[in-house]
């Protein structure tokens, strides 16, 4: 059993990461400024009697002097908005969490000889020159637009882990997360798999940004989590970039189509205009993940997508009956 901080513990991965440790009888600290997160997805923590929620901003130094911190093992650093709508409309404070939050998260690990598990993500790649993409592969990422403030940051999150790994042997691990999916995703958050059921099960037109050719790959949380844990107990990640997500990719029309046809929606599916700096191609290289982890994942995409359809569906039929 370890005493385990988890920023961002009110957001899809970091409830589910939170979830999962506490079934592993883990003592589970969760910090959340609750920009993005939801107090929903930690009640049925709180009731489990071993996670302790703190609403608090990282992001001020004051974080390094919390009582309930002392004694930390492990710290996975998942604190950050995510989706494009929430970080174009939070620039500033998504900058903040991804390098003074950081900083300050791996000052505490220093000081606690606890591992840190970072969670950067594919948005480091940019928009690629290189497909697929293995952790080598140093991007192609516009510094001058509306993604930036969530790329940059990242990226430089990942010179923090760098530094503190080098000068102070902190044991970092730092993943570089492709496109996670589930019922958990917030159904207002932009992202494709959240949109596109969202509105098929809402018979409302079928969003594609572009054309649809833009391809993506889709992980099950399940996966994703799974192999955050692996990372953050294996040794050999130490010092690490590792890429988690599905080698296979799909393009956005394919899913679009699939959602589609497994909901048995009427939705027709319209086409916009592509956001700027929007990625073309995006899809890992994972053969480091096989190799230091053991770790690929097992969850198809149609099979990830029928658990999240029924989710979905019975949130829905729940707010129409509350509706009646």
């Amino acid at each position: 059993m370890s005493k385990v901080l988890i920023t961002g513990a009110a957001g899809f991965l970091g409830s589910h990461l939170a979830f999962q440790l506490i079934q592993k009888d883990n003592q589970v600290i969760g910090i959340d400024n609750l920009s993005t997160g939801k107090m929903n997805n930690v009640m049925r923590l709180i009731d489990t009697g071993r996670f302790q929620f703190i609403p608090y901003d990282i992001t001020s130094h004051q974080v390094l002097t919390l009582d309930a911190l002392r004694g930390i093992e492990e710290i996975y650093h998942l604190a950050s908005p995510a989706s494009p709508r929430f970080y174009q409309s939070l620039p500033f404070g998504t900058i903040a969490v991804n390098t003074i939050g950081t900083n300050f998260m791996l000052e505490l690990a220093k000081t606690n000889n606890a591992k840190f598990v970072y969670t950067s993500t594919s948005e480091a790649y940019g928009d690629p020159q290189v497909h697929p993409q293995h952790e080598d592969y140093r991007g192609n990422v516009n510094t001058w637009g509306p993604r930036a403030c969530y790329d940059e940051s990242k990226r430089l999150g990942e010179v923090y882990c760098y530094e503190y790994f080098h000068r102070f042997q902190v044991p970092v691990k730092v993943a570089r997360i492709f496109n996670t999916y589930s019922a958990g995703l917030r159904n207002d958050d932009g992202r494709v798999i959240s949109n596109f059921v969202t509105q098929a099960l809402q018979q409302t037109d079928i969003t594609v940004f572009g054309d649809g050719s833009q391809t993506r790959s889709f992980c099950y949380v399940d996966d994703t989590i799974q192999a955050l844990q692996l990372m953050m107990e294996n040794d050999a990640a130490n010092g690490e970039i590792i890429n988690i997500g599905n080698p296979i990719d799909y393009t956005v029309l394919e899913v679009a189509k699939l959602v589609k046809e497994l909901t048995r929606s009427a939705s027709p599916i319209t086409f916009h205009s592509l956001p700027e700096d929007d990625p073309k191609v995006r899809r890992p290289v994972i053969e480091k993940a096989k190799k230091l982890l053991g770790w690929e994942p097992k969850v198809s995409l149609e099979d990830g997508l029928n658990r999240t359809i029924a989710v979905y569906r019975a949130e829905n039929n729940d707010k129409k009956g509350l509706l009646l």
